[in-house]
């Protein structure tokens, strides 16, 4: 893996290719590209060398202007902002806290990043989950401490301004939306930041990587409406006012819910405090009201907020950053945390909120759809470990599901998702079935046994190699090097038992 090649792609523009001061290439480089750095706007990107930099409602990091910067440091930071902002400022006199990483201050947009915190799901898992489920294969994937980040990178940025209200970059956050909810099968976090700090891509943490995978925002939005299928329209409309959300019987309900403790996946306590801010600065109320308002509450919590956060809470949302709460957060709120939450109806009066779209199983579905997901299960759960076919003539599938061989016929002509394949002739021949997730299932099976073997052989030749070797000086420092590079190369065995496994 070259990371060059990685961030060229993520960052075709939006930083000086070369540092200002210090730069370590030639002349003519730098010449070079400072010509072609001109015809763009050049903006900065955040990063941060540890997570437990991010505490206190402050990030400890720095300010990056070149990606030559980027591929120096990259191999010793944690967390970095792969979206460029226009500028980036300090906000204390030893410039350690950085500041400048809010929405509004986007240049441009890069990538779209989900985030899934669970190692229950392997890269394989995900990969097919974002064939069928969602927009296409990710550019790269990456593990974390907890799970994996899935980097879904523009061919072109996006480039953000404040016309129209910001209107590409409503447009954007719901395509970003919309790919966390496409992946919900495979644990997403449909609450994690649109465009905020994410997992430094190094060579270590990269477990799959096709740079050719990249999107068009044109596919993206198309996309996009087709999974909203008319339902959500891309902005929020007026419509009447109600005069006083204090007074509904959900806010009523949620600020006399005092267990709420949030776990991974599940919106909890810092987004209750967060979301009654809010709804403080729509009320129009003062901040101290507010202040004394989130004390009070804070206060009868079973798990309550320390002080600083509270204050730092209060200030994102009195920041002018958020129009109000969202409707959305509330009923996930009272949804975990309220008894019968469900059945509350939230309404903010002055805007118009649309249901997501309904769930395959509630939509209204042709005979042909219901036939072709029932031979989809049929095959799924007859395919053996050995193969992606199942082996049934027409006639013994269409009376293991209950369908007409002239509506079978029918089917595998309008199908998207089953594969039919004969061998042999006459009596001998037979007849395979399988799906087009099955089949990719198994060619990537087969690719990473291939990928194990080889990389075995290389390993037992490395190791048969230095056994011949006299241990002069440098033995040692080949030997520590080969250890770290060899040590990523997984064995015949494991492979074979995640084959098996499958």
């Amino acid at each position: 893996m070259n990371l060059v090649d990685v961030f060229d792609t993520l960052l075709p523009k939006g930083l000086l290719t070369y540092k200002k001061i210090g730069s370590k290439a030639s002349l003519p480089k730098r010449v070079a590209a400072e010509k072609k750095d001109k015809q763009n706007r050049q903006g900065v990107l955040f990063a941060v060398r540890e997570k437990a930099h991010f505490a206190n409602g402050q990030v400890k990091g720095y300010i990056l202007t070149s990606k030559e910067s980027l591929l120096e440091d990259a191999g010793a930071l944690s967390h970095f902002t792969p979206n460029v902002y226009r500028y980036g400022t300090y906000s204390d006199e030893k410039r350690s806290f950085i500041k400048g990483f809010s929405e509004e201050n986007l240049q441009q947009i890069n990538t779209f990043v989900v985030d899934i915190d669970t190692k229950r799901h392997t890269v394989n898992d995900l990969l097919l989950a974002c064939l069928d489920e969602s927009v296409g294969l990710p550019t790269w994937i990456i593990e974390s401490d907890r799970g994996y980040q899935l980097y879904f990178v523009l061919e072109t940025p996006l480039f953000i301004t404040n016309k129209e209200n910001f209107k590409g970059l409503k447009v954007a956050k719901r395509i970003s939306d919309n790919i966390k909810r496409s992946l919900k099968c495979v644990d997403a976090d449909i609450y994690c930041n649109d465009f905020g700090f994410f997992r430094m891509p190094t060579i270590e943490n990269v477990k799959y990587m096709e740079l050719q995978n990249t999107y068009t925002m044109h596919e993206l939005i198309q996309w996009s409406m087709r999974r909203d299928d008319g339902e959500r329209p891309l902005f929020v409309v007026p419509t009447q006012k109600v005069q006083d959300l204090t007074r509904t019987d959900w806010f009523d309900a949620l600020i006399h819910t005092t267990n709420i403790k949030g776990q991974s996946g599940i919106i909890g306590r810092n987004n209750t405090l967060f979301t009654l801010a809010l709804i403080g600065f729509a009320e129009g109320w003062e901040v101290e009201r507010t202040e004394n308002f989130l004390d009070e509450f804070n206060s009868r919590l079973d798990y309550p907020m320390n002080a600083a956060d509270l204050k730092s809470t209060l200030n994102s949302a009195y920041s002018g950053k958020y129009s109000g709460p969202s409707k959305e957060y509330v009923e996930s709120l009272l949804a975990h945390h309220v008894k019968n939450g469900d059945s509350f109806t939230v309404s903010f009066g002055n805007r118009a909120w649309y249901k997501f779209k309904k769930e395959r199983e509630d939509r209204t579905r042709s005979h042909y759809d219901e036939w072709e997901q029932d031979i989809i299960e049929y095959i799924t759960a007859e395919k053996q470990i050995s193969g992606p076919f199942i082996w049934r003539t027409q006639k013994e599938l269409c009376e293991a599901v209950g369908i007409a061989q002239s509506s079978l016929n029918e089917l595998l002509k309008r199908s998207k998702q089953l594969i039919k394949t004969v061998t042999g002739k006459g009596r001998g021949a037979k007849t395979g079935w399988t799906t087009v997730t099955l089949f990719l299932q198994h060619v990537m099976h087969e690719l990473q046994a291939a990928k194990a073997r080889y990389r075995h052989l290389v390993v037992a030749m490395v190791e048969e190699t230095v056994a011949e070797l006299e241990p002069v000086a440098g033995f040692s420092e080949l030997q520590a090097k080969l250890v770290k590079l060899l040590r990523t190369a997984p064995s015949v065995t494991h492979e074979r038992q995640q084959n098996s496994s499958g």
